[in-house]
């Protein structure tokens, strides 16, 4: 009788973990699956899917978005932001789509999460891909501060602003908000010269359906700092590890993103290989939509 109690608590978690993760794929699910994975805390990806997985899906991947549990179309009040809460999450698509590999696409704050899903699980992981994504998220804070100081030094209010954050405990989600505010005021998340076709895309999606459910959880940062002991993280270390384990890493980033220093980058190119990784001009975070033509033949090149 225990073991059968024990079996039917064991469905009923995995029946309501499955129900709160939004999750779609696209695709044919004969051919080789990619995983993306969002920004946040407090993200979704909305605008990958959007913009970006179905015409992904046609250049020969099954494409499978989702949002992670509690933030985006996730809904789940209980969830507790932890990376534990990522992985189970991600374990979870293996099992719904009968996937046993994928390759990774990992973008912003996803890129912590895919790094670290890929040493614990890298059976798992066909490749991972950082894109726009976090690696050194103190480099990334330092830097958007230094750059904050040169681009506000004729205005005392912002420097003030600047002083205060710097102050602050530096693992928690204010810090992390207000760096980001203050590179959001200097356009860091900006490509500098719009093309038609990124206008366009932004348009199409800002006039679909998939903005209309670009929800948010504003609690997010605050539950994954409280309930998460790693943050703040330097996976420079873990991504050598990946690589000595034989999973494939590749790097596509925004010339223009203004969030990573030159530094942070030369760094990362030399853990993957100048062949491994790539630099869009013109183009800054949300490079599948900036310059969505060249993300598409570095993710062809790359995971075929």
């Amino acid at each position: 009788m225990k073991f059968f109690t024990a079996f039917l608590f064991s469905i009923f978690s995995i029946f309501y973990q499955a129900q709160t993760i939004y999750s779609k794929a696209y695709g044919n699910s004969q051919n080789p699956p990619v995983i993306f994975i969002h920004g946040g805390p407090s993200g979704n990806a909305a605008l990958f899917e959007g913009t970006t997985a179905s015409k992904l899906a046609e250049k020969g991947f099954y494409v499978i978005v989702y949002d992670r549990r509690g933030e985006g179309r996730s809904k789940d009040e209980n969830a507790t932001m932890t990376f534990k809460e990522s992985f189970a999450d991600l374990n979870q698509l293996y099992m719904k789509y009968k996937i046993k590999k994928a390759h990774i696409i990992a973008h912003s704050f996803g890129g912590i999460i895919g790094t670290l899903f890929t040493r614990q699980f890298p059976k798992k992981v066909s490749s991972l891909t950082l894109a726009g994504a976090l690696f050194t998220q103190q480099e990334t804070y330092d830097h958007i501060l230094k750059e904050a100081k040169i681009y506000f030094k004729n205005d005392p209010a912002q420097l003030k602003e600047i002083s205060e954050i710097e102050r602050l405990d530096k693992n928690t989600a204010a810090y992390r908000k207000r760096c980001y505010e203050i590179a959001g005021k200097m356009n860091f998340f900006k490509m500098p010269s719009p093309t038609p076709e990124s206008e366009n895309l932004r348009e199409e999606y800002e006039a679909g359906e998939f903005y209309k459910n670009n929800i948010r959880n504003p609690d997010s940062p605050a539950k994954f700092y409280q309930n998460e002991p790693l943050n703040n993280l330097d996976n420079t270390a873990v991504l050598k590890e990946i690589k000595r384990k034989g999973v494939p890493i590749f790097c596509i980033y925004g010339k223009n993103d203004g969030i990573f220093s030159e530094k942070q980058l030369n760094d990362l190119k030399n853990i993957v290989g100048k062949g491994n990784f790539k630099l869009i001009d013109n183009c800054s975070h949300y490079l599948f939509v900036d310059q969505q033509d060249e993300f598409f033949k570095f993710i062809k090149l790359t995971l075929k």
